[in-house]
């Protein structure tokens, strides 16, 4: 049996807001591949479920001002905490 990888559910959770037209998580989803793969970039590094898991502290940090009075936070860290625990 194989597991999937956090950065795999992330992707396959985007797909599915696309098809669904959930533009909210959508846009929040997005915002998190987008800082996963800059860390990644920056630090020339594939990062792994834990260095994801630890990232998704920060990016929720990084969101909070960029979003704050666009969409509910609430939900946005609902989401990131169901992505986290799979």
């Amino acid at each position: 049996m194989t597991t999937t990888s956090l950065k795999d559910r992330i992707q396959d959770d985007m797909k599915a807001a696309m098809k669904a037209r959930e533009t909210e998580h959508l846009n929040a989803i997005r915002l998190l591949m987008a800082a996963i793969k800059q860390r990644e970039v920056d630090e020339r590094i594939t990062l792994d479920d834990a260095a994801v898991a630890a990232d998704m502290g920060k990016v929720m940090g990084i969101l909070k001002p960029q979003l704050a009075g666009k969409i509910d936070l609430a939900a946005v860290s609902q989401r990131v905490k169901a992505a986290l625990q799979g």
